[in-house]
C-alpha cells in the first residue's frame, strides 16, 4: 500500500495547493533548476602538503583560495586521502580537516576508515611538489596543485576515467566545499554511455540523457512522475566507451548519503551536495560484468534468496477478509495459472497497527488454518509492515517502543508524524536498541502468524503531514471517512534552522520543495545526535538491515524482505520492487529501465507491479505485461485499493498469457536460481541490459526495450498498444525461440520483425549456451522435482562449436548459498560439436545433496547441428548404448531460420536434436557423444 504524494499530471487546483504549500513551508527560495546556466563559485583549493602514509595511502592538506558566501561560508583547510585499495579500487576521500563530518555509518556499510582530521597538524608537512601521480596495478591517480583538481586514469590504455579540472571546461567551475553545499565535477567523453544515479522514472530509457534532472533524496512520490527523485538513493554510474574497437566499463560510487543534484550535460558531470563528505570510489571494470563484480564486493553481494521467491506472486490492497485471499489462492489453482505467494498488503491489521490481525477480517484460528494448508503445499505469505508506529498507549507494540526509547526525536520528544494508523512515531534504525526491540517485535508477531517474509513500505519515510505536528483536541484523525493520506494532525512548518532550510536547493520531488515535505522534519535526531538532514536516504536501508537481523534469528531460515525505499548495499538484504506505477503503456516501457538500473545498483532481486498499482490496465496491456512481468527477476502482480480486480485469471485472454509465460517461467526456475547464486557470488545482474553480454555492439548501449536473463536468454516483448509483432534487435549470433526451438534467428547484427500475437512472447537463446531446465508445475516445490532437460545451443549450421552452461542446487531454506556446507551441489555443463560428433558432458562439485533429492536429466537437446539427420554411435559414460534396449529415443528435426523465411526460402540448414528416456543423475558427473552424418 502507498500513497500518491505527487501523482502527475497533477489537476490545475492540487498543482496550485503544493505551490501554496512550498512557499509556505520555506518561507520562498531561489531556484537551482538543470537548466539553469552552470554558475562558478569561488577559485577552488590548492594542495600544501602531500605525503605517505603508513598504510599505503596517500595524504593532502588542502587550502581554500578565495573565500565566499555563496550557500554559506567555505571551510577553508580539507584533508585529502587517496589509496589504491585493491587492484580494482580507488578511493578518494575529501573531508574537512579541522573537525569530523557526517558520512554513511561505518557500521552499515562497513569499509577502511581514512585518518581522521587533525592527524597532521602540529607535523611537518611535506610540500606535494615531488608527487604527482600515484600508480596502481589498474588504476592511475593524477593531480593538479592550484587550482587542485585529480584525475583519475586506466593503466592499460591511458583513458581518463574522471577528471575534476575545469580548465577548457565551461559548464563547471573549481570544487567547492562548504558545510551544506559541496560541488565537485568531471569531464566526459562526449560518446560515453552512462547508466545509473537512481532511483528515478527515465523515460529516454536506461541510458543517462544529457540535461534530464538527477536528483537523489529518498522520496514517497509515484514512480508514474518521471526524471523525479523516488524511492532510492544509488550515487553510481557505470560508464561504457570504446578505445578503438574495445568496449571498457568503470564505475564511480560517490558515497554520500546526504541530499544532492547531480548534473550530467554530455561533456560532463557535476554532483551538488547539502552535505557530509566527497567519498569516491572508482572501479576499473574493464567489463560490465567486472564492474558490478567490483561494486558489489565492496557494497555487499546480493541477499540469497529462497527457491520460491523466483515463483509468481499475487497482491492487493483491499483484500478485506481471509475469504477473499481464500478464493484468489483457490482461483488461480482452478485457471491452471502458477502461483507460489500469497501477500496482504494492510489489510490483515487490526486499525493499520504494525504486527496486529485484525478479529473480525483475519481471525487467527482460521488464518492459521489457512496457512497450514499452503504450507503444506509449499505455497508462501507475506504481509506488509509500516515503519510508522501507533501513537496508542493501549497498543502494546508502542508500549514496549517508548519503553525502550527508540523513536526518532524532536525537541527531545518522539517526533510525530501522520501515516495510515494516524498520529504514529518513527523507530530510529541507527540505535541499536531500537534494532533488538524490532527484532523482539518481528519475534513475536511471527508466533502470532507464522509469515514466511516480510515487505517494508513506506520506509523513506513517507509523512502525510509536514513539520511539527501535535495530535487535534476533541476530533478523531483519521477520521475514518475520505482519503485516508489527508493529514488531520495540527501542523506548523519548520523553518528555524539551516537543516529544515537549507541555503542550496535540491531539486526535490521534482519541484524543488523543501526537502522535510512529507516526511520525517530534517532537524530531527537521531541516535547519539545524528541529524535526519544527514541521515534521511538511509532510512530503508537501517530498517532492511534490522529486518534481515530479526527473520535471520527467528528459525534460521533464509529471510525474504521486499523494500520499497533502498540506498547503497541494500541488495545484501532485500529485494526492491519499482514502487507505485501506473496501468499504461508508458509505465510498462519504464519498467524495464528501472529493473535494469537496479541490476547495476546491486539490487538484482527487482520486479514492478504487473498491471499497475493505480487504475486501471486495459485487457490488451495487461496480456502483455504478464508476458514481460512473468521475465521480471521478481515477478508480482499488485493493485490499488480503488484499482478493478486485476489477478490473472479475471479476464479469459490474460489467462492464457499467463499460463503461457508463466508456464514457461516456471521450466526456467533452475536457471533463475542460478543466476541468483552468480548474483549472490559476483553481483552479476539476474536481468541485465544487452550490452553487458555484447558491450562491443553500439547498437544496443541505449537498448531500452529488450533484456537479458543471465547471458543468453533475450525478452523481446510487444510494449505498444495495439501490435501484432515486435521489432527486435538480435546482435550478432543464432538466436533460439525457447517456445519452439526449431524457429531460428541468425543475425548479422540487425533488426528483425518477429510474430507476436496477444499471447505470444519471444524469447530467444543465444548460441553457446547450455540451458537447464525442468517442467514446470503450478508451485515451485513441485516443479522444483521434475526431471531437466539440457538445452544445448550450437551456432545454427555449424561444423565445429562449444557451449557451456552452470547449475545451482541448494536447501534453500538454509540462510547461505554456497558450496561446503553439505546441502548444495554445483555442476558444470560443456557440450561440443566438430566433425560430426556432439559430446556432452558435465563436472559436478559436491553432488550428495543433488544425489539425495533424486534429481535426473531425462532430456538432451541441441540445437544448431549442421548435419544430416542421421544419428549413430550413442555412448554414455564410455559405454555404448542401444537406444531401443534402454528407452532412450533419439530424433531430430529440421530448423527453420527466419534470415531464411524473410527471403522467401524454406531450406533449413540446421538441426535440432533430441536424446529422451535418459536416466542420468544431476549428482553424478556424466559424458555422452553421438555421431551425426555430415552434411554433403
Amino acid at each position: 500500500m502507498s500513497f500518491p504524494i505527487l501523482l502527475l499530471p497533477l489537476t490545475l487546483s492540487s498543482f496550485c495547493l503544493l505551490l501554496v504549500l512550498i512557499s509556505c513551508f520555506s518561507g520562498g527560495y531561489s531556484s537551482s533548476s538543470s537548466s539553469a546556466a552552470p554558475t562558478r563559485i569561488g577559485k577552488g583549493y590548492r594542495l600544501i602538503s602531500f605525503e605517505k602514509t603508513s598504510d599505503g595511502g596517500f595524504l593532502g592538506h588542502l587550502q581554500v583560495n578565495q573565500k565566499n558566501n555563496v550557500y554559506g561560508p567555505d571551510i577553508p583547510l580539507l584533508q585529502l586521502y587517496v589509496k589504491h585499495e585493491s587492484e580494482n579500487r580507488l578511493r578518494v576521500h575529501i573531508t574537512d580537516e579541522e573537525k569530523q563530518r557526517w558520512e554513511v555509518p561505518y557500521n552499515l556499510l562497513p569499509r577502511d576508515q581514512p585518518p581522521a582530521p587533525k592527524q597532521a597538524i602540529g607535523r611537518s608537512r611535506k610540500k606535494p611538489t615531488s608527487v604527482l601521480e600515484i600508480a596502481g596495478s589498474e588504476l592511475i591517480f593524477l593531480h593538479t596543485i592550484d587550482p587542485f583538481s585529480f584525475a583519475v586514469t586506466r593503466r592499460s590504455n591511458g583513458q581518463t576515467l574522471f577528471n575534476s579540472s575545469s580548465a577548457g571546461a565551461d559548464s563547471f567551475g573549481e570544487m567547492v566545499f562548504k558545510d551544506q553545499y559541496l560541488e565537485i565535477s568531471t569531464q566526459l567523453p562526449g560518446d560515453a554511455s552512462l547508466y545509473g544515479l537512481g532511483e528515478n522514472t527515465q523515460p529516454h530509457g536506461i541510458k543517462l540523457y544529457p540535461n534530464d534532472p538527477y536528483t537523489l533524496y529518498t522520496t514517497d512520490v509515484s514512480a508514474i512522475n518521471l526524471n523525479t527523485d523516488l524511492y532510492g538513493s544509488h550515487p553510481v554510474y557505470m560508464e561504457l566507451r570504446n578505445a578503438g574497437d574495445k568496449p571498457y566499463a568503470h564505475a564511480v560510487l560517490l558515497l554520500n548519503g546526504n541530499g544532492m543534484d547531480v548534473f550530467y550535460r554530455g561533456n560532463s558531470l557535476t554532483y551538488k551536495l547539502i552535505g557530509g563528505v566527497f567519498d569516491f570510489y572508482f572501479f576499473v571494470g574493464p567489463t560490465p560484468l567486472d564492474v558490478v563484480d567490483q561494486y558489489t564486493s565492496f557494497i555487499g553481494r546480493p541477499a540469497p534468496m529462497p527457491y520460491w521467491s523466483l515463483g509468481f506472486h499475487q497482491c492487493r490492497w483491499g483484500y478485506h477478509n481471509l475469504s477473499v485471499v481464500e478464493d484468489v489462492v483457490e482461483n488461480y489453482k482452478k485457471a491452471k495459472i502458477p502461483l507460489d505467494v500469497i501477500w496482504n498488503d494492510d489489510d490483515h491489521m487490526d486499525g493499520h497497527k504494525d504486527f496486529t490481525l485484525n478479529p473480525i477480517n483475519y481471525p487467527r484460528p482460521k488464518l492459521l488454518a489457512f496457512l497450514e494448508k499452503i504450507h503444506s503445499i509449499g505455497m508462501k505469505y507475506i504481509v506488509l509492515i509500516d515503519p510508522g508506529i501507533g501513537v496508542n498507549s493501549s497498543y502494546g507494540v508502542y508500549q514496549r517502543a517508548i519503553a525502550n526509547d527508540v523513536f526518532i526525536k524532536y525537541e527531545g520528544e518522539p517526533y510525530l508524524a501522520q501515516v495510515w494508523p494516524g498520529a504514529v512515531n518513527f523507530p530510529d534504525f541507527l540505535n541499536p536498541k531500537t534494532v533488538a526491540w524490532w527484532g523482539d517485535e518481528i519475534q513475536r508477531f511471527h508466533e502470532l502468524v507464522p509469515v514466511d517474509g516480510l515487505w517494508i513500505d513506506m520506509n523513506e519515510a513517507s509523512n502525510f503531514c509536514s513539520g511539527k505536528c501535535t495530535i487535534p483536541e476533541g476530533k478523531q484523525c483519521p477520521s475514518g471517512t475520505g482519503p485516508g493520506w489527508e493529514c488531520c494532525l495540527d501542523c506548523k512548518n519548520i523553518t528555524k534552522t539551516r537543516w529544515d532550510d537549507p541555503p542550496y536547493k535540491i531539486n526535490a520531488s521534482g519541484l524543488q520543495v523543501p526537502i522535510g515535505f512529507k516526511t520525517i522534519a530534517t532537524s530531527a535526531v537521531h541516535y547519539n545526535g545524528v541529524l535526519e538532514y544527514d541521515a534521511h536516504s538511509l532510512y530503508g536501508f537501517s530498517q532492511a538491515m534490522a529486518t534481515h537481523k530479526a527473520l535471520q534469528g527467528l528459525e534460521g531460515k533464509r529471510p525474504f524482505i521486499l523494500s520499497r525505499s533502498t540506498y547503497v548495499g541494500s541488495g545484501k538484504y532485500a529485494a526492491h520492487w519499482t514502487g507505485d506505477n501506473k496501468g499504461t503503456w508508458e509505465d510498462l516501457k519504464y519498467s524495464i529501465s528501472t529493473v535494469l538500473n537496479f541490476g547495476i545498483f546491486g539490487v538484482p532481486m527487482v520486479g514492478a507491479d504487473i498491471c499497475g498499482f493505480y487504475p486501471a490496465p486495459t485487457e490488451e496491456l495487461c496480456n502483455r505485461w504478464i508476458e514481460v512481468g512473468a521475465f521480471y527477476p521478481f515477478s508480482r502482480d499488485h493493485a490499488n485499493y480503488y484499482s478493478p480486480r486485476q489477478e490473472l485469471y479475471q479476464l479469459e485472454s490474460v489467462t492464457k498469457s499467463a499460463q503461457n509465460a508463466l508456464g514457461m517461467r516456471y521450466k526456467l526456475l533452475p536457471y533463475l536460481y542460478t543466476l541468483t547464486y552468480f548474483a549472490h557470488i559476483s553481483g552479476a545482474p539476474i536481468a541485465r541490459p544487452l550490452f553487458f553480454s555484447f558491450p562491443a555492439f553500439k547498437e544496443c548501449h541505449g537498448l531500452s526495450t529488450q533484456f537479458l536473463l543471465g547471458s543468453s536468454l533475450m525478452v523481446s516483448p510487444v510494449l505498444e498498444q495495439g501490435e501484432t509483432n515486435v521489432k527486435a534487435l538480435f546482435p550478432p549470433g543464432s538466436w533460439y525461440n525457447v517456445f519452439d526451438m526449431t524457429q531460428t534467428v541468425v543475425s548479422k547484427g540487425q533488426y528483425f520483425t518477429l510474430d507476436a500475437p496477444l499471447h505470444v512472447v519471444n524469447v530467444h537463446l543465444y548460441q553457446n549456451t547450455i540451458l537447464p531446465m525442468q517442467q514446470g508445475g503450478m508451485i515451485s516445490k513441485e516443479a522444483r522435482m521434475t526431471p531437466f532437460t539440457l538445452i544445448v545451443s550450437f551456432p545454427a549450421g555449424a561444423s565445429k562449436g562449444e557451449a557451456k552452461g552452470s547449475l545451482y542446487l541448494d536447501n534453500d531454506e538454509l540462510p547461505e548459498m554456497k558450496l561446503g556446507n553439505g546441502y548444495s551441489t554445483y555442476v558444470e555443463l560443456y557440450a561440443t560439436l566438430d566433425q560430426g560428433i556432439v559430446k556432452v558432458w558435465s563436472e559436478v562439485e559436491e553432488g550428495k545433496f543433488a544425489l539425495d533429492k533424486g534429481w535426473i536429466i531425462e532430456k538432451v537437446t541441441v540445437l544448431g547441428v549442421g548435419a544430416s539427420e542421421k544419428i549413430s554411435a550413442l555412448e554414455i559414460n564410455g559405454s555404448p548404448v542401444a537406444p531401443d534396449a534402454c528407452n532412450i529415443e533419439l530424433s531430430s528435426m529440421k530448423q527453420k531460420h527466419l534470415r531464411d523465411l524473410e527471403d522467401g526460402q524454406e531450406n533449413s540448414k540446421s538441426l535440432m536434436v533430441d536424446i529422451t528416456g535418459l536416466k542420468l543423475p544431476v549428482g553424478e558427473s556424466f559424458s555422452m557423444s553421438w555421431k551425426m552424418g555430415i552434411q554433403g
